[in-house]
């Protein structure tokens, strides 16, 4: 799989903000992927050494149509958080 295809965006909240002091990034990454392909792709793209790497399934919300009453859902995500090297850094939000 190609590593544009295995991350696709990063996740931009608090908690991934807060994980940015220990090392740590956040990725939305293909449902299919597994650690192995992550590792490789975060460090084929970025040219950082991975320490870690951890994934999560989160399961969408289900959130009301407010039209007609019925209920519909977001999707389900993966993540991953992946941990680099001490030294290491992804310059992924400085501008």
């Amino acid at each position: 799989m190609d590593p544009h295809q295995v991350i696709k965006q990063p996740v931009v909240s608090e908690k991934s903000y807060a994980l940015l002091d220990e090392g740590a990034y956040t990725f939305q990454i293909h449902p299919d992927a597994n650690k192995i392909q992550v590792r490789k792709a975060v460090e084929e793209l970025f040219g950082v050494t991975v320490h870690k790497v951890t994934t999560l399934n989160r399961k969408g919300k289900r959130k009301r149509n407010r039209r007609n009453g019925t209920y519909g859902s977001r999707p389900d995500t993966k993540r991953a958080v992946v941990t680099l090297v001490e030294g290491d850094r992804i310059d992924l939000f400085e501008s």
